[in-house]
């Protein structure tokens, strides 16, 4: 499989995403997402009625943590406690630079750059008066230095999103004065992920982002129905995002 499994009940699953493998496919004949082998590894379920409801969603590029509903009544109990905030997501990231403080929060509205501001990237967001509450609570988990091509100092930090926007952490570290090492649009230059439209991962992008994705993993998944009482996942660390903190030179993809 191109994922692993955390746990599994009769009527959920929880895996482990690796980086660059997409959730849903966007187009018929596109390239293998999370959604087709899951439908591969519960074909049983499915044959009897079940279906694959994926409550919590990661960007391509992220890692970590996905709950999956093998059944509509699963699927319900948990998108209700995500409305009602019954769910708690914890993120570990590396980023650029140290950030003054162990911890810190950001609160800081968002809404998508294109409504009120120009750039050439459209799903691009960006921090606005006029948009959505968002708040995000950081600690710093490891300070560490690495002589790189594009900077030395380096943290990886552990982030608590009080609220589910849209490349909130990212933006919000982005906001903070630490992007995320990788980050292709709220990193040194968005023109890097529109360099990387047209060519693909090259040397050039590799010098200026060091990593040839976004370094941001899903952790911990902790939710809670009248039903199941409380559920609690966790994941370590992305192997690719370890292997970075530890040897010279970024891992290619």
């Amino acid at each position: 499989m191109d994922f692993s499994v955390v746990q599994e009940s009769a009527g959920w699953i929880v895996v482990d995403k690796p980086p660059f493998l997409q959730i849903h496919p966007k187009k018929p004949g596109g390239p293998r997402t999370l959604w087709h082998g899951l439908r591969e590894l519960l074909a049983y379920e499915l044959a009897n009625g079940g279906q694959v409801s994926i409550i919590n969603r990661l960007d391509r590029e992220t890692s970590g943590l996905v709950l999956v509903a093998k059944h509509h009544e699963s699927a319900r109990r948990f998108h209700e406690a995500m409305k009602r905030r019954a769910a708690c997501k914890e993120y570990l990231a590396l980023v650029w630079g140290w950030p003054e403080a162990d911890e810190f929060t950001v609160d800081a509205p968002i809404l998508r750059q294109g409504e009120r501001l120009p750039t050439a990237i459209y799903l691009k967001r960006c921090i606005h008066p006029e948009g959505a509450q968002a708040v995000t609570h950081f600690r710093v988990e490891k300070r560490f230095e690495k002589p790189t091509s594009a900077g030395e100092r380096f943290a990886l930090v552990r982030a608590y999103p009080k609220t589910g926007r849209t490349h909130q952490i990212r933006l919000h570290l982005a906001h903070a004065g630490h992007p995320i090492v990788g980050d292709k649009i709220y990193g040194p230059d968005e023109r890097c992920y529109l360099e990387f439209i047209e060519t693909g991962w090259t040397e050039s992008l590799e010098k200026r982002l060091l990593l040839s994705r976004h370094a941001l993993h899903s952790a911990r998944l902790r939710i809670e129905t009248p039903e199941d009482g409380v559920l609690e996942w966790s994941a370590p660390l992305a192997p690719d995002m370890a292997a970075w903190m530890e040897v010279g030179g970024p891992l290619r993809r």
